[in-house]
């Protein structure tokens, strides 16, 4: 393939603005798919995950020709929790597309990615999404994007960037919002003209870093990156330079070029090129293929270290073993020990007592979605409250902080103001339009554990709030958690509605009628400091006598169901979350003594 008739391009964009839309409408407009092909939604979010939480977790890899270029596109994750692969894969592209939304403006997750980008010094082209909005307001979004760029000390020639006015889910793009283009060919002619082909020298030895991981049913682990010198082609002998500097002979077996968002076998790959590569059972992220005879290893990516810590422990309740499929500790390190290789920003360690692990990740949505997979997957286990990590620097204590953005109306501003300063927060700026204000703080990471329900609540489900970790600083001081005690069983037993129906006021409830509970799970919240020791399972007693009105109604509340994110930031320190391919449960570590 000609060089210079390539562009490697990544997508960064904030959490819903637009980003999967436009990937996917590039793919329809490019003739890839015929006019009467059953063609899915959001073709770049693959995994049941994404789609059901309508984010981009893992990056990808798809490629669309426009006239006789090849585009070949660089999905990145919009949530910084996963900024982990964010940094690995942008060392594959030449150039990005900053996707802003044309109401919102740049989000805190966009300043993220795009820090990533510039410090590569990637051009960008800027992308304004959804002009269709009634409320968008595409101008001062510009404005603010060039405002970004120069708080990110982006240099001169980048801040001259190219704009265009889209709207991904009509499929059109315009070089001005009142321009009538119906398609996404000015966007197409942007990327040609403004992104550069990659650089490299094809006559040069072999060199390709590492930069995501992929898996063949048939082949095993395949290793995804850019040819930066050099050919690959099959049946050819390598070197694999290891992140240790150890070097490992292997052979290539298959070589893919990814067409849409489908791998297509190759003979050869030429320099520039975003190719999968089989032959290395082993492979992991960062390391480099060479020449066997003249090994040039690439400089590993620098990723940011993690903030957040949780413990996996195998599940000792009296409910283990019943609905999982993996449960031993020898099931849970296998596990873990295959994620770090593909997951370079997870980190996993053994604790000191042998039985579970710490690990380590970005933040509760990076921990959550592991914990998510592994259940699906059919592990059983348990996980402890979620620990941030601290570093001591000159005899100093020193924690993460994260930059957050809320978005309220007005009226809910006074009530998140007073919550974020219990938990710590500093206000950067505040500001006020339309009814709505945009609150700006920089926060302990300990301070947001557990704040999204509350901060849901005290907005009637109607606020929007967002973070992103910007950096370590000192120590804050000691900070409550949980205000509130739980309901915990006395005795294993099936929770019946009258008892439920005369513990529903004292707190609320996580569990309806019908379902088996054993002593020390809990089964609500308290309304109170303290635990109480209840007895769920506590029918009525029947006699043989009725008189009018000594019946009562049964109403229960519907009980309080949870995101697994949400459960783990509501226990504290002497409770687990029990994890099986059917249910979440919350427990005592020891379980109370029964009265």
């Amino acid at each position: 393939m000609d060089q210079t008739r390539i562009r490697n391009v990544a997508i960064i964009a904030h959490v819903d603005h637009g980003k999967t839309t436009l990937v996917d409408q590039l793919f329809r407009q490019s003739g890839m798919f015929r006019a009467n092909q059953n063609v899915a939604e959001r073709l770049m979010d693959s995994m049941d995950l994404e789609r059901e939480r309508g984010i981009t977790i893992t990056s990808k890899n798809g490629s669309f020709k426009y006239r006789d270029y090849w585009i070949n596109i660089i999905d990145t994750p919009g949530h910084a929790d996963f900024g982990g692969q964010v940094e690995r894969v942008l060392k594959m592209a030449d150039g990005a597309l900053l996707l802003v939304d044309a109401q919102e403006g740049p989000m805190p997750q966009t300043y993220f990615v795009l820090k990533k980008a510039l410090a590569l010094h990637l051009p960008v082209v800027l992308v304004v999404n959804k002009t269709d909005k009634p409320a968008a307001r595409p101008h001062w979004v510009v404005d603010q994007v060039f405002d970004l760029f120069v708080k990110l000390h982006a240099p001169d020639d980048i801040l001259d960037f190219p704009i265009v006015f889209a709207s991904a889910r009509d499929g059109y793009a315009r070089d001005e919002p009142e321009d009538a283009d119906q398609d996404l060919r000015p966007l197409c002619r942007k990327i040609i003209e403004h992104i550069p082909p990659p650089k490299g020298n094809p006559d040069a030895p072999l060199q390709m870093l590492v930069s995501s991981i992929d898996y063949s049913p048939y082949l095993g682990r395949l290793g995804i990156g850019k040819i930066t010198a050099g050919s690959l082609n099959i049946n050819r002998e390598i070197a694999v330079v290891r992140r240790d500097g150890a070097i490992v002979p292997a052979r290539i077996t298959k070589v893919y070029r990814f067409q849409g968002v489908d791998r297509v076998p190759v003979e050869e790959a030429g320099t520039g090129e975003i190719v999968a590569v089989a032959g290395m059972d082993a492979v992991t992220v960062g390391e480099t293929y060479t020449d066997p005879e003249n090994p040039k290893p690439l400089p590993p990516m620098e990723i940011d270290p993690p903030t957040l810590a949780v413990q996996f422990l195998p599940n000792d309740s009296p409910f283990a073993g019943r609905e999982g499929t993996y449960v031993t500790g020898r099931h849970l390190r296998e596990r873990l020990q295959r994620e770090v290789l593909a997951d370079v920003a997870l980190q996993v360690e053994s604790l000191p007592e042998g039985q579970g692990f710490k690990v380590a990740g970005r933040g509760e949505l990076h921990l959550s979605i592991l914990i998510e997979r592994m259940r699906r997957e059919g592990y059983e286990f348990q996980v402890s409250r979620p620990q941030v990590i601290f570093r001591d620097e000159n005899g100093k204590r020193l924690e993460p902080y994260e930059e957050l953005t809320v978005d309220v109306a007005e009226e809910y501003a006074g009530t998140v103001i007073e919550k974020l300063g219990a938990r710590k927060g500093r206000m950067l700026s505040m500001e006020t339009e339309r009814g709505m204000a945009r609150l700006m703080y920089r926060i302990p990471t300990r301070g947001l554990l557990g704040f999204r329900s509350e901060f849901l609540t005290d907005t009637k489900g109607m606020g929007v709030m967002n973070y992103v970790f910007d950096g370590y600083g000192p120590w804050s001081g000691e900070m409550r958690s949980r205000r509130r005690g739980v309901m915990v069983s006395m005795l294993p037993c099936v929770t019946v509605a009258y008892a439920l129906f005369n513990l529903q006021q004292r707190g609320r409830l996580f569990l309806g009628p019908g379902v088996p509970v054993y002593h020390g799970q809990i089964i609500g919240e308290h309304c109170r400091e303290r635990d109480l020791v209840v007895n769920p399972g506590k029918g009525k007693k029947l006699t043989n006598m009725r008189a009018s009105g000594s019946d009562e109604n049964v109403i229960l509340v519907p009980p309080v169901v949870m995101a697994l994110e949400e459960y783990l930031t509501f226990i504290n320190d002497d409770e687990l979350v029990e994890v099986t391919p059917e249910s979440i449960r919350l427990r005592k570590k020891t379980a109370p003594k029964r009265t």
